[in-house]
This record gives C-alpha cells, sequence and structure tokens, in this order.
C-alpha cells in the first residue's frame, strides 16, 4: 500500500477572496464543491495527478496567529519574471512579510490576504519544471525524522535529506517538491494550511491510516466530527494531515 500528497488545505475567514488570490497567483481556476469551500487547480486538470498539488480553501473564523508551519514556494523563471510576478501579487493584494529571513536572501517572502505567508524564489534549475508551485514547505525541527516518515507514508521519492533539510518529489518526476527545512520553534497551535493524502484506487482507507499509525502517525482532533468519510492524523512533530478515501 501507499498514498500520495494530491491536495493542500488552507483555512480563511473568506474563503472565495482568497481562493481568488491563489488562483490569480497560480493561474489556475476555482470551483466549489459547497458553501464555504472553494477548491483550486489547473484548467483541464484531471485530478488526482501529480503534474499539480492542488488547494482547498476552507471556511474557518479562527484568526490566524502564528506563522504558518507550511507555505508554498512560487517559482520563476528570470529575475524579470520574480520582479513581475512580485509586483502583480501586491497588487491583488499580498504585503511583505518578514519570517526571520534578513535582508540577503534572493527570494521575496509576501504573506496573502489573510497573511499567509509564502515565497517568490529567484530562479533555480531545480524547479524549471514544476509549474507555478515550486515546493510545499514545511518548518520542522528534525528533517531526518520527517524524511524517514514521509518517506514511507507516501510513495514519492527522497531526493535529499541532511540536519537542515529534506526534499521529496512524486516518484514520476513531475509536480512540486515537498521540503522539510529545519526550525527551532515546535509547534503550538493546529495547524491553518495542512497538507492531505489519498490512496489508490482500490486501496484499503482504514488499513492506509494502520500503516500510518504504524509509522509513527496519531490520531487528530481537528473539530472534524465522527461522520467525515477522511481521517485526521498528525504526523510525529504534530503536522495535523487528513487521509482522504482512495481515488
Amino acid at each position: 500500500m501507499a498514498t500520495r500528497l494530491v491536495q493542500i488545505h488552507m483555512k480563511a475567514a473568506d474563503d472565495a477572496a482568497v481562493g481568488r488570490f491563489w488562483a490569480e497567483a497560480l493561474g489556475w481556476g476555482t470551483s466549489s464543491e459547497g458553501p464555504g469551500v472553494t477548491n483550486l487547480e489547473p484548467t483541464d486538470f484531471d485530478y488526482p495527478d501529480p503534474s499539480a498539488v492542488v488547494i482547498d480553501v476552507v471556511s474557518d473564523p479562527a484568526l490566524k496567529t502564528v506563522k504558518n508551519r507550511v507555505h508554498v514556494d512560487l517559482a520563476t523563471t528570470s529575475a524579470a519574471h520574480q520582479a513581475e510576478l512580485v509586483r502583480r501579487l501586491e497588487d491583488l493584494g499580498a504585503t511583505p512579510a518578514d519570517v526571520g529571513q534578513g535582508d540577503d536572501v534572493p527570494w521575496t517572502v509576501l504573506a496573502d490576504p489573510e497573511g499567509n505567508e509564502f515565497c517568490v524564489l529567484e530562479p533555480r534549475e531545480i524547479y524549471r519544471d514544476t509549474g507555478p508551485m515550486a515546493a510545499v514547505v514545511v518548518d520542522c525541527m528534525d528533517p531526518r525524522e520527517m524524511a524517514r516518515f514521509w518517506g514511507e507514508a507516501m510513495d514519492w521519492t527522497l531526493h535529499e535529506v541532511t540536519d537542515e533539510r529534506a526534499v521529496l518529489r512524486s516518484a514520476k518526476g513531475v509536480g512540486p517538491y515537498l521540503e522539510f527545512l529545519r526550525t527551532g520553534d515546535a509547534k503550538t497551535v493546529r495547524n491553518r494550511v495542512h497538507l492531505d493524502l489519498r490512496p489508490y484506487p482500490g486501496d484499503d482507507h482504514k488499513a492506509e491510516v494502520a500503516r500510518l499509525q504504524a509509522l509513527g502517525a496519531t490520531a487528530a482532533d481537528v473539530g472534524q466530527g465522527d461522520d467525515v468519510p477522511w481521517t485526521v492524523l498528525a504526523d510525529p512533530e504534530g503536522n495535523e494531515f487528513c487521509v482522504l478515501t482512495p481515488a
């Protein structure tokens, strides 16, 4: 059995407004599976496909209080493209953000209209074929432990692991990377942005949840109730994630 990263779940007070921002940022389309949910994916995208990690923006009245532990890095193809993208995103409502990056880094840190941090990267060869989303980045205290857990949780390929960083990507070599970056800050509140995994068609959902728990995941309660078809777990550092039904 195996599972794979298929989407990002993002909380927002105004899901439609935040969804519009990210649709413009990524050049994607929007739809809605129901009230309070805005779904984003590339045009003509056949979900689920590893060429993109889609985004679900879900209404939640709780305010953001700390820096997100999960964020998106956007790819650019040239210095001019990076500068133009930053200007365009600021016109759409993004604002400069300080996450301790200092003044000498070549990337730009911004926040969306509800304060969710993200980076607009300088051109990097590694991200030349990812599409607009270069990477999904998770803060962690132990990249090696995250590489162990997530490398076994999913069928993605582990490309790099050091004391400072772990990097995975779909085994098909397409779409964004999943990166775990070392930070000295422990998780303190429920993540407003989290990962959603989905087993493959024909796999057993309960068996996959049990396998993930054997790897070190624990049950998590984020107010989902007892009658939802997905299962909420937390990784060894407490980062919530959802195991969706096989598809």
